[in-house]
């Protein structure tokens, strides 16, 4: 696996960048990733071509995670594809390999398992995750076949992929793909810098949430431990019934425990700017997903100094260290008690703030766009 410091690409090169997440109806985690991708290449002085089966998102053109409010879509250097759309597009391009793309570039990113045909470009390819071979009974029949082709494709056609951490490097190789290949880019998190507490109070006051409470945040699905999560909370709620739980994110598919329960509040996705009063208002984030190619919503916790318990599997570790405490993603009863510690104890909350903060520093955003300039110089000179 490569952590390559080398990022010069060659003068001139233009980038052609897939933003079709930033068209979904849940962009989710990688939609935010691709958004800030995108800006942070433009701002290092990358010739970036943005393309997409449909009007420019307005995800283009974001500052960043921490953007208060959806910015204009920048429309400079985009290009629509136009029809085929949506999921007919992906079929074609993942069956048949067409259509071409019209742009002319020096080479192609796939930001996504959506894989289009590069055409004589050398194509780079990020794999978020393997959670699709892991945990098939999560994922429909269709999204099975969508990112089990979209992983032939990326194994067969990439000069370079990129992973979000080590992890999940580990997971493409042990999949076959050679470990040269394969350039971790970890994700990253800028400063969100200070705000009053008056600000904060009036944002928990509008959406409706009390302190004491813990915090949830990523798309609401089966692998992101909310069985865990909800029976955790119902065991701490019973012997302290003040105690409330906020889930902040979108439903997604597959079945999900009943959350209409005693002391949880459901606000669905909320600006930037109220997530980021929940993080820093919040007793701690809970966060026992079975499944994570990275975490971010660890990182966004850590950095605001709001305490992190989440799962002791996959790549969660990897980002959080001692920073934060893990758990078994399977067992409530070990959640309610680690979760009970810190609303009990002051010191350990302080104690957990300082170290996620010292944590967080460890992975920028410019950092992440360092190793992505790398993997494009090292997939430019394979093809070479």
């Amino acid at each position: 696996m490569n952590q390559g410091n080398d990022h010069a690409v060659p003068a001139g090169t233009r980038v052609g960048l897939h933003v079709g997440q930033l068209l979904q109806r849940i962009p989710g985690g990688i939609g935010r990733y691709v958004g800030i991708l995108h800006d942070g290449l433009r701002r290092r002085g990358v010739d970036v071509i943005s393309f997409a089966a449909g009007a420019a998102p307005a995800g283009l053109g974001a500052v960043g995670p921490s953007a208060s409010s959806p910015s204009a879509p920048d429309t400079e250097g985009y290009v629509d594809l136009g029809w085929p759309r949506g999921g007919l597009r992906y079929e074609l391009w993942h069956r048949l390999r067409r259509p071409a793309l019209p742009i002319e570039v020096d080479l192609v990113h796939a930001p996504s398992l959506a894989v289009p045909p590069p055409g004589g470009a050398p194509l780079v390819v990020t794999v978020h995750d393997l959670a699709f071979l892991r945990l098939p009974q999560y994922f429909t029949i269709r999204g099975l076949r969508f990112h089990e082709r979209g992983l032939e494709l990326a194994r067969s056609e990439a000069a370079v992929v990129v992973a979000p951490s080590e992890f999940v490097a580990g997971e493409l190789v042990a999949e076959g793909f050679e470990a040269a290949r394969v350039h971790v880019a970890h994700h990253g998190i800028d400063d969100p810098g200070k705000r009053s507490a008056t600000e904060v109070d009036a944002v928990l006051r509008r959406l409706g949430v009390e302190r004491p409470f813990m915090l949830f945040v990523g798309t609401l699905e089966p692998r992101k431990g909310l069985d865990t999560l909800v029976e955790g909370h119902r065991i701490l709620h019973r012997a302290r019934h003040e105690v409330s739980l906020a889930l902040v994110g979108a439903r997604g598919w597959g079945r999900l425990p009943r959350l209409d329960r005693p002391g949880v509040v459901q606000l669905g996705n909320v600006p930037d700017d109220d997530l980021d009063a929940l993080y820093r208002a919040a007793t701690a984030l809970a966060y026992p997903s079975e499944y994570e190619g990275f975490g971010l919503p660890a990182l966004e916790a850590m950095v605001r100094g709001c305490p992190v318990v989440t799962s002791s599997a996959t790549s969660l570790p990897e980002v959080v260290g001692s920073a934060g405490r893990l758990v078994d993603p399977s067992d409530p009863e070990q959640l309610a008690t680690v979760l009970t510690e810190i609303l009990d104890d002051a010191d350990l909350r302080a104690i957990l703030a300082k170290a996620g903060r010292a944590r967080a520093r460890n992975f920028t955003w410019d950092a992440s766009v360092n190793a992505h300039l790398a993997a494009y110089a090292a997939a430019v000179a394979r093809v070479s």
